[in-house]
């Protein structure tokens, strides 16, 4: 477990973590440099372990809470808009909106709004925290939530028009001062996936070709113990096909350039994040794939991609048809699909869209 005490080292690390920053790293990446998790910063920033001139003058000041994730995130209604932030390794994804209509069963959990969509695995929320951030242009507010290894799961920043108030009546309800935050050190171990010759491919392809609604295939990988990018493998030719690592850009592009409303699924083992709509505004920044809408705000290292799969499941409303995108370690980056309402059959310009991955000029000019 990481827990820092000693008032001495405390000092020193807030006044490096500050430096970092200011040389313009992300708090992220300025944790690393420190060879902490953001959760620990976070944590050493508490105010409560500062002497009031001290957090007068910090970067950060922040405020532990308690762990009642579904009545916290429930309260975020009232404060109006605000920015939902999800991200992995990979990609950052943004969404503006009212935090509607959040619930939970156990420990999964929703929001189904029309902007703020996500899908909560709250067993793997450890600890949150009021963050303020002491900028240039002010106070920066937002809620920061991390799992046991210090990683963030998801965050809310305050917008121009959040409602500071309530975000403020919000914080003190669900305080906890007194709390001390502890992390492990490193990331957790991956479970060992099982040799590819060991799973029952024949079995895996009938319950595929069976399934009736996508929700199923999670239960399906589970049954077969295998896990998303090992199944796309062993399916390949029949239920998925490879397209090239650069497709997500042509894809992009092309969704923008005909108005196609799609879907972009990115998170972590804590929360998805999802996007519904048009995309407008592409860019390439370095190694950056970029969508910089009004509202909604997609990051990507394409140069992180190292698998990208079309993938056709079955379901009562026709095939749903999905381009999913992994990295090296076989771990998602992010997923997209025609914009879809449960009872209704997928878009044809969606899946025409997806199948050219496959069959269409970018596969041409690749090889050309």
């Amino acid at each position: 477990m990481t827990m820092i005490n000693d008032t001495t080292h405390l000092t020193w690390l807030r006044e490096q973590f500050a430096a970092l920053r200011d040389q313009g790293l992300r708090a992220r990446d300025a944790a690393r440099k420190l060879e902490l998790s953001e959760g620990d910063v976070m944590a050493a920033h508490a105010a409560s372990q500062m002497h009031p001139d001290v957090a007068e003058h910090s970067l950060y000041t922040t405020l532990p809470l308690d762990a009642d994730w579904v009545n916290l995130l429930q309260g975020l209604e009232n404060c109006g808009p605000v920015m939902a932030l999800t991200r992995n390794e990979s990609v950052v994804h943004e969404k503006v909106g009212v935090y509607r209509n959040v619930s939970a069963t156990g420990l999964m959990g929703l929001a189904l709004g029309p902007e703020i969509d996500l899908r909560l695995f709250l067993s793997n929320w450890h600890a949150g925290f009021h963050v303020v951030e002491h900028t240039a242009r002010g106070e920066q507010h937002s809620l920061q939530f991390f799992d046991a290894h210090g990683r963030a799961v998801h965050k809310v920043h305050a917008r121009p028009h959040t409602d500071l108030n309530a975000l403020e009546a919000l914080v003190q309800r669900h305080a906890r001062p007194e709390a001390r935050p502890v992390f492990m050190p490193g990331t957790p171990l991956r479970a060992a996936l099982q040799a590819d010759e060991k799973i029952d491919a024949t079995g895996l392809s009938e319950a595929w070709s069976a399934m009736t609604d996508t929700h199923q295939f999670f239960s399906l990988l589970r049954k077969f113990d295998v896990d998303r990018a090992q199944s796309f493998r062993l399916m390949e030719g029949v239920h998925t096909r490879r397209t090239p690592l650069l497709s997500v850009q042509w894809l992009l592009d092309a969704a923008a350039d005909s108005g196609l409303p799609i879907m972009v699924f990115a998170g972590n083992e804590g929360c998805l994040q999802i996007h519904t709509g048009a995309v407008h505004r592409i860019e390439l920044m370095g190694p950056w794939l970029n969508v910089l809408d009004e509202g909604f705000n997609l990051h990507l290292r394409h140069d992180h991609v190292a698998e990208s799969w079309l993938v056709t499941k079955p379901t009562e409303d026709g095939p749903v048809t999905s381009i999913e995108l992994f990295d090296e370690q076989g771990q998602v980056i992010a997923m997209f699909f025609g914009e879809r309402k449960p009872g209704k059959p997928e878009l044809p310009a969606w899946r025409a869209l997806a199948h050219q991955l496959v069959h269409g000029p970018v596969v041409q000019t690749e090889a050309a």
